[in-house]
């Protein structure tokens, strides 16, 4: 029988286009043991080609492991996958050709296909890719290190499980609140209401046991976190990470608005998760950076509880994640203003989302 292996790619951009890496690993099928990991920064790119970047060389390694093994290829790309599959053209000339070398390179091998996975299942690519960006990059051939015969290792003690809880607020009304306008970068004040929300919360946060208080450092974030944050006696922490997608050309319009001004844009930013609003970022953009404000946060409050007091489009990412599903979710959530969602996360990788859109204190 050939041999089995299932390579996990992802790529990421700091801006897009910015500085951009990739990752990739290579997985013995049968038995999951990583057998190849691959790292590198492609300098200034877009999240796409860097995507592209990373299954090319999770291609190559399988390659050098064993040209003869069937691959299965996992990405929480849905372009990549689509397109790779047949079913998806490619435009961009740079994704062109790396989209050939993939090619190649599966030509040589038994058999490859492509599986897309949600984001959260893609962590071990992700966090290659994010070394890359960091400027650390990896190649190693894991199945050509020595191996340890079980019985010279001695059992380790488990590790206690920690849990730590995030409440998540979203931030109280602006004048674009009630009628539904993208509100993304701008730096509108809370309304009169929106500041009755914010005491509203900060009623319901002194029943949660809060430890800390993390907020997007956007205007209407920061109002409502230092009302909450007042009533514990706390200080507010600030991270850019939580703050809301950048709708750029969208900015302050209504989705029919925005339909009318930009009709091809608008319709290709509300159906794919990885295309970007017009002169603005995509939702996949922002998943990756409240994916490494979250990776911070467990890192830096286990065991705690912590309001995270964010925006529409973060909150709804933390809560895929908690969930264990594509970012596509975003679509299929809705949270008012000032709502509060849960979730618990566990250090031994569990999670548990426990509260999603209360609003009982807002009555």
């Amino acid at each position: 029988m050939s041999r089995r292996f299932v390579v996990e790619a992802d790529g990421g951009s700091r801006g897009n286009p910015g500085p951009a890496g990739y990752g990739a690993l290579v997985r013995d099928a049968q038995t999951g043991r990583v057998v190849a990991e691959r790292a590198a920064s492609v300098g200034r790119a877009t999240n796409n080609v860097a995507e592209y970047g990373g299954l090319v060389a999770g291609l190559q390694a399988a390659l050098d492991l064993d040209a003869s093994a069937d691959v299965e290829v996992r990405m929480d790309s849905k372009l990549v996958v689509e397109q790779m599959s047949g079913r998806w053209k490619i435009k961009h000339p740079d994704m062109q050709k790396l989209a050939v070398q993939a090619r190649d390179l599966a030509r040589q091998l038994g058999s490859v296909r492509y599986t897309w996975v949600p984001r959260a299942q893609n962590g071990a690519a992700d966090a290659l890719a994010n070394s890359a960006m960091d400027g650390t990059p990896v190649h190693r051939d894991l199945a050509a290190e020595p191996s340890v015969a079980e019985d010279d290792v001695q059992p380790a003690e488990p590790a206690p499980v920690v849990t730590t809880v995030t409440h998540l607020l979203r931030h109280g009304r602006t004048e674009h609140t009630p009628e539904r306008r993208y509100s993304g970068r701008n730096d509108l004040p809370l309304s009169a209401t929106g500041r009755a929300e914010a005491e509203a919360a900060a009623v319901r946060a002194g029943e949660l046991g809060i430890d800390v208080v993390v907020a997007s450092p956007l205007r209407r974030t920061r109002e409502t976190a230092e009302v909450v944050a007042g009533a514990l006696g706390l200080q507010v922490e600030l991270d850019e990470d939580l703050v809301e997608l950048d709708f750029g050309d969208l900015e302050g319009l209504t989705a029919t608005e925005a339909r009318e001004k930009h009709p091809l844009a608008a319709r290709r930013f509300t159906a794919d998760v990885t295309v970007a609003a017009p002169a603005g970022e995509s939702i996949a953009d922002v998943s990756r950076r409240v994916a490494r404000a979250r990776t911070r946060l467990l890192e830096r409050y286990a065991g705690r509880t912590v309001l995270v007091v964010s925006h529409v489009t973060p909150i709804k990412l933390l809560l895929a994640a908690g969930l264990g599903v594509g970012d596509e979710v975003v679509h299929r959530v809705f949270l008012e203003a000032a709502s509060l969602s849960t979730v618990a996360w566990s250090s031994d990788g569990r999670t548990s989302v426990r509260v999603v859109n209360d609003t009982a204190h807002l009555r």
